[in-house]
């Protein structure tokens, strides 16, 4: 009995007397929801794969705009926070967010369909980014390309494209590697024998299928797996070359009827600075084009 309650942390912190922490990692811990959105001065949607990013960006923000105490954003994937801003409500579990945002920032597909339906307003680029593919340490099964992806004994993680705007880039990197056939491989047989296991948190699943050995290999953004080399995890990049692998423009823009105009402006221009492209630049993004 003991060792079962000493696994939750209930801590009451004395500058704020009434708040009460509790985590139980991994059964009780929301990664991707960050801040008080009752309490926000800017609240933020954006594609997921950033999410690496985020404190350090906001740092500098902060340094800028004093004003922005309290910020609430989400890193969830985009079509699902695209989905969020049309339907007003985010349902996890049996919790309900509600929450109008004054910043999304996602791909420009993702964002041209916003745009298309009158939820955003004029976008900025601000970054860019490639593929590559994540390995376990020591590369055991020396995965060296994309159509390594297609061999019978390779199990892949591969983000769904339904919602995962990456599915998409990584299908025409397929494409551009091994042509349909690989693609089908990879998205019909392998699927279909649950060789290829499709992921819903494209960004927090991939790493953990293949350090868990669920899985061998998943193709992600090179941001992420070169930070999950950053922060130490078991895991390796294989670079995908320049003539198979495909660029992704990342794109931001404030909501129509923002309910913070005035941050909102200010956190999107702030986006194409020198110090904000820094800090993507830090964590494997590229330059904007």
């Amino acid at each position: 009995m003991l060792p079962a309650l000493a696994a939750l942390l209930f801590v009451l912190t004395p500058a704020a007397a009434q708040s009460v922490t509790f985590s139980v990692p991994p059964v009780d811990e929301v990664m991707d929801l960050h801040g008080d959105p009752s309490q926000a001065q800017l609240v933020i949607f954006l594609a997921g794969n950033q999410y690496m990013v985020m404190p350090g960006l906001l740092s500098k923000f902060r340094g800028l705009h004093p004003e922005a105490r309290d910020v609430y954003y989400e890193t969830l994937p985009p079509g699902i926070v695209a989905k969020q801003m049309k339907q007003g409500v985010l349902q996890i579990g049996s919790l309900t967010i509600r929450v109008r945002p004054d910043v999304f920032m996602a791909g420009t597909r993702r964002m041209t369909m916003m745009r298309h339906d009158g939820l955003v307003g004029a976008v900025h680029v601000y970054a860019t980014n490639e593929l590559a593919i994540m390995v376990r340490a020591g590369n055991p099964l020396h995965i060296e390309s994309l159509r390594d992806l297609g061999r019978p004994g390779v199990r892949v993680a591969m983000p769904n494209p339904a919602w995962e705007g990456v599915g998409e880039q990584i299908d025409l990197a397929y494409r551009k590697a091994g042509g349909e056939q690989l693609e089908r491989v990879v998205m019909v047989t392998k699927v279909r024998r649950g060789s290829t296991t499709l992921t819903r948190i494209h960004h927090r699943q991939t790493p953990l299928f293949i350090r868990e050995h669920r899985a061998d290999a998943g193709p992600v953004w090179i941001s992420e797996a070169l930070y999950q080399q950053r922060i130490g995890a078991p895991l390796q990049t294989v670079r995908i070359p320049a003539a198979q692998n495909v660029t992704a423009r990342y794109e931001a823009a404030q909501v129509r009827e923002a309910p913070h105009p005035a941050l909102a402006k200010a956190f999107v221009e702030f986006l194409t600075t020198p110090a904000a492209r820094a800090v993507y630049r830090a964590y494997g993004f590229g330059e904007p084009k």
